[in-house]
């Protein structure tokens, strides 16, 4: 689709960080991707920054069965990976549609293709007004990694003081 918003992506690097984001999508300050489907529900799933900050899945479990009412902020599981286990919080608001069931199979999905086959949950209703497009998201992560950066430094200049 030349020219089309499905090819469109803005391309982030900084540091050791790579990502490209799809500017049909949009973002949560959470680091959720939320892409419209033809359906005129939302397929969500968290971000690359996302699974870095988590590190390669290894589990996961939903408490949120489909049909359920959803609000943002809501707890609908949890997800573990190497570094970390983190929450899955709802970025929409309307009624819960189903899980990604090719997890169940390859929880590595997510750190493979995490904007595409590894994606978590879908939702019919509205995203978050929290929600941000690309371009913003793509500031977010600047000040965000920008944040991470001169923690790191200041640690290692603490190193070198001792």
């Amino acid at each position: 689709m030349k020219g089309g918003q499905a090819n469109e992506y803005i391309f982030y690097k900084r540091s050791h960080f790579a990502t490209q984001l799809p500017t049909a999508y949009v973002y949560s300050p959470t680091h959720y991707w939320l892409q419209k489907r033809a359906s005129g529900g939302w397929r969500i799933g968290l971000t690359k920054f996302a699974t870095r900050m988590l590190g390669e899945m290894v589990d996961h479990q939903f408490t949120v069965s489909a049909g359920a009412r959803v609000a943002p902020g809501q707890i609908l599981g949890w997800i573990e990976g190497f570094k970390a286990i983190s929450d899955v919080y709802c970025v929409a608001e309307g009624k819960f549609l189903r899980l990604n069931p090719a997890l169940r199979q390859d929880i590595t999905l997510i750190n493979r293709d995490p904007m595409g086959r590894g994606w978590l949950y879908e939702i019919a209703g509205k995203p978050d007004a929290k929600c941000l497009a690309a371009a913003a998201y793509r500031d977010h992560l600047d000040v965000i990694i920008g944040r991470l950066l001169e923690k790191q430094q200041a640690e290692e200049a603490g190193k070198g003081a001792g």
